[in-house]
């Protein structure tokens, strides 16, 4: 059932996650970050209790499910994902629900199961759907270039959340520009409650500022802005008119780094995709007798941040203007390709 994946010189998908790594720690070192090691900033066991990988994602929240032509990966990391079950499998809401998921996906095409389960805001993904697509970052020129010199310290907006997008702008913040990680009063980044040692490194070196989300106070904020990461999907900030183009005109310069599951635009743009599905969805898994399990926790999440980080350097080089357009199951699949 699918293609067994094997990586070079016998490397497991953890391996090939830690060498993508390097390679990106080494380029990012021009610029920040000289000290982090792969191992340091694709392993978060020193703060969360993690089981060891298997066919379940060492958080617990995402299982490999085999359909009836395929493998799945399912992640159901919220109670309000767990409610939709029923409407997507048609079991009754007192079934267990991992053993009606189960029972649906045996009956029904890979293809179909992920259909189904976008259409009512899952995280499902089939294995190795994104794996042609390695180009992990793509570049939108929306505005022009800026030709005059930029100033030395830029100043960086972080509205993102959870690793990949603090990551990206962590090593912003090492590079000397000023930061502020901003969040939503009602809704705040979890990973200080839930995580605090990946917080402190994640986070550490920024501001923080936590303000109402509203159209004026994001307009507001955003006037002085030279870079800004985001990890939300378009229609977040289609509600509050905040789009790339508006952002990019406003100042030459800009550049919106936006990171999400399946990618900003293009046909995922709307999926919610978290750091274990989205590895599946790259191919990034190992092998044994024959199934599939995960490589290691979340890794798209570190290597889309990584990724990130990079294109953020790259695109601030080229003039700015630009949306870097970063997707967790394009970051995984480059990682499970380049092995």
């Amino acid at each position: 059932m699918g293609t067994v994946k094997r990586y070079a010189d016998g490397m497991s998908g953890y391996e090939a996650a830690t060498a993508m790594a390097e390679t990106l720690l080494l380029k990012l070192s021009r610029f920040a970050g000289a000290g982090r090691s792969a191992a340091a900033v694709l392993d978060r066991s020193d703060t969360l209790s993690l089981a060891p990988a298997s066919a379940i994602s060492p958080n617990g929240t995402c299982r490999l499910i085999a359909a009836r032509d395929g493998w799945l990966a399912v992640n159901l990391p919220r109670a309000d994902d767990i409610d939709l079950v029923p409407a997507w499998t048609g079991c009754g809401v007192d079934e267990p629900h991992w053993a009606a998921i189960d029972a649906a996906a045996q009956a029904t095409a890979a293809d179909e199961m992920v259909r189904s389960g976008v259409e009512l805001g899952l995280a499902v993904a089939r294995l190795d759907e994104s794996a042609s697509e390695v180009q992990a970052a793509r570049l939108h020129r929306l505005a022009p270039a800026c030709t005059a010199r930029q100033r030395s310290e830029l100043r960086v907006v972080d509205l993102s959340a959870l690793w990949a997008g603090p990551l990206c702008a962590s090593f912003l913040a090492d590079a000397g520009h000023r930061v502020v990680k901003v969040q939503a009063r009602t809704r705040p980044d979890p990973t200080a409650r839930f995580a605090p040692l990946l917080d402190a490194r994640l986070n550490g070196g920024k501001e923080r500022l936590s303000i109402d989300f509203t159209p004026a106070n994001l307009g507001t904020l955003l006037e002085d802005a030279d870079i800004l990461v985001t990890s939300a999907r378009p229609r977040a900030f289609d509600t509050m008119g905040l789009t790339p183009e508006w952002f990019l005109s406003r100042r030459p310069g800009r550049v919106w780094v936006a990171i999400t599951g399946h990618g900003w635009m293009g046909a995922g743009a709307g999926r919610i995709g978290f750091g274990d599905d989205a590895a599946i969805a790259g191919g990034l898994v190992d092998w044994h007798e024959g199934r599939p399990r995960f490589a290691g926790d979340a890794l798209a999440d570190p290597l889309a941040g990584l990724v990130a980080a990079a294109a953020a350097f790259e695109a601030v080089e080229a003039g700015g203007g630009l949306l870097v357009d970063v997707a967790l199951s394009r970051a995984a699949a480059r990682a499970a390709r380049a092995a």
